[in-house]
């Protein structure tokens, strides 16, 4: 499991590092600006050291090089400011320019992840992975390139320097290293695991936020404050706990390499003042060595803080990576056909379909829905009526079987022109924030003002939209916020009035609308399935009448099929499905 783990933590570094390629000239323009800091950096303890040296004692101070060495001084740190403010320009502009790549490349893959993967996880975990986890890789990847590429590079140069001057002193401050580097490295390990497990628990609560606030009215409703309290409360302490470990591991991090730093400072000291009593070095240069010791020891404690941050960025990162290595929805066939003057003929033979392979939802399920038709389907809750418009709108592929539409194989054609070739009203209205007409043109983007009006007034959503403050160009919010759902189902209908597809797909269309209004709305789609294929999922059954076929289901099979007077005179299941709507209390 540990090997696994370490693996997989490699790889997504691999990864990361991939993610920079692009960005090569910039990183290499940075990293020599941080060798210029750096330079420069380090150049201030050797004038200091000559600084002190010029300064003999009580009336022999050498002004002219101590004017000299205060000029050098204020030249090389007037340097290092430029170079520092270039090099943090360059390193943010490449950080958030990967972020970005990688939000992108997240948002890109959820449009291409099949229906399947979307039913079976956490919407709030999902948002939590493209905007938490990604805003905390970009913390961890800012410190990397703002302290990493210093840091490592002070140390370097500062054992250069300090060799210079002194091998002795410098091989004191080697000896002591290690100490620094093993505490940081048994850390960092530590904490990797627990930031791991600490974005898997943040994911988990804001599915928790996201699912109660959605549905606060039902919550209030069923005066179930109490358990969802409870329940929020159960996600917080799991990340409170997973936010304790990871922190606490971090925290160690500091104190400890200061532990070890401060070894390093006595080491040089005690060993810089023996060398100068002995006339080794002066007593300037000794000054030089004390501040290399506190510039060498001060990276080590920005590196482990870095590492420790970076430890819980490749964790927010693998998050990610997960949701980007998804399976794709399967591509098209090959020479995929494009659906062209589409007929309506709609035919399924044998179709079997399950969720999951131990239970099984359709079986042998067989149809033949003629240019034209209107077909209603009825059935018990669950009984399969939703998951046969996923099948023919191919969000779900068949086990076995087959779907024709005008005797095309439904997986020979492109998903494109098979779901342009429908139009669909579900239950579930969405709406996108936008305006009122932008909304209604979702699926004809290039209508006109007056054919979105047209549309909107055979929904009989034309009254209450003039209604709102600006008509048309009135903006609603996220998902419909400010209009009820009668007025978001108009809105729904309106966008395929003004679609006219071949093919329907009515999935109770009319259930959020009042009673005048769905006999209003009824004559509409009465024009609109004039002449077209037409499947209408229906519960209140005074509203499928007139279809043309009536396919009763029940437990993934058609027990009955025929039209609405044939199948209550045969006094079955329909009939009493029928009969139970109009039964008295």
């Amino acid at each position: 499991m540990k090997k696994a783990k370490s693996s997989a933590r490699r790889g997504t570094v691999r990864r990361i590092l991939g993610l920079m390629k692009p960005y090569a000239p910039v990183l290499i323009l940075s990293l020599v600006l941080a060798v210029a800091v750096v330079t420069t950096t380090l150049t201030i303890p050797v004038l200091t050291g000559q600084a002190v040296d010029a300064i003999l004692g009580k009336g022999k101070v050498d002004f002219p090089a101590l004017g000299e060495t205060l000029t050098k001084m204020c030249l090389v740190l007037g340097s290092t400011a430029a170079f520092q403010w270039c090099m943090t320009a360059l390193t943010n502009r490449v950080a958030y320019g990967i972020v970005r790549d990688l939000r992108v490349a997240a948002f890109a893959k959820l449009q291409k992840l099949p229906l399947r993967y979307v039913d079976s996880h956490s919407h709030g975990d999902v948002v939590s992975r493209v905007i938490t986890d990604v805003d905390q890789f970009s913390e961890g990847l800012l410190m990397g390139f703002a302290q990493l590429f210093t840091g490592v590079l002070t140390i370097l140069m500062t054992l250069a320097f300090m060799f210079r001057l002194s091998a002795f002193i410098t091989l004191v401050v080697i000896c002591i290293t290690p100490l620094s580097i093993f505490a940081a490295g048994f850390i960092a390990r530590k904490s990797y695991v627990h930031f791991r497990d600490q974005s898997v628990k943040r994911g988990a609560m804001t599915a928790v936020v996201e699912e109660m606030v959605g549905g606060q009215s039902c919550v209030e409703a069923f005066n179930m404050q109490e358990k969802v309290c409870g329940k929020f409360n159960a996600a917080d302490e799991d990340l409170r706990r997973a936010s304790f470990k990871a922190v606490f591991y971090s925290s160690v991090t500091n104190p400890s390499t200061r532990f070890v730093n401060a070894l390093v400072y006595a080491g040089v000291g005690i060993s810089g003042a023996l060398s100068a009593l002995g006339g080794g070095i002066t007593v300037g240069q000794l000054t030089a060595f004390l501040s290399y010791a506190s510039q060498y020891a001060k990276p080590f404690n920005e590196i482990s803080g870095v590492v420790t941050e970076m430890q819980n960025s490749v964790a927010c990162a693998q998050r990610l990576f997960d949701l980007i290595d998804e399976k794709e929805e399967p591509a098209d066939a090959d020479g995929a056909a494009v659906l062209k003057d589409v007929r309506g003929n709609v035919a399924l033979r044998n179709v079997r379909f399950s969720y999951r392979p131990d239970k099984p939802l359709i079986e042998g399920l067989d149809l033949e829905a003629e240019p034209g038709r209107r077909i209603a389907i009825v059935g018990p809750t669950g009984c399969g009526k939703t998951t046969l418009i996923n099948l023919l709108m191919r969000f779900y592929d068949v086990d076995s079987g087959t779907i024709r539409v005008d005797g095309h194989d439904i997986r020979s054609v492109t998903r494109s022109s098979l779901r342009g070739s429908y139009g669909m009203v579900l239950q579930d209205t969405w709406l996108k924030h936008g305006t009122v007409r932008e909304n209604i043109a979702m699926g004809k983007p290039d209508a006109s003002g007056e054919e979105v009006e047209a549309a909107a007034k055979e929904a009989f959503a034309h009254g209450f939209i003039q209604r709102l403050p600006r008509g048309y160009d009135t903006v609603i919010g996220e998902d419909g916020d400010g209009l009820s759902a009668g007025q978001k189902q108009l809105l729904c209908i309106a966008r395929v009035m003004l679609a006219v597809p071949p093919m329907l797909i009515l999935d109770e269309a009319t259930s959020s609308i009042d009673t005048r209004t769905e006999a209003c709305i009824q004559k509409a789609f009465d024009k609109l399935m004039r002449g077209r294929t037409s499947f209408v999922v229906a519960h209140r059954l005074s509203t499928i009448r007139n279809a043309d076929l009536i396919l009763v289901m029940r437990d993934g099979r058609i027990i009955e099929r025929g039209r609405h007077e044939e199948l209550l005179a045969k006094g079955g299941f329909y009939a009493m499905l029928y009969n139970s709507q109009f039964e008295p209390s």
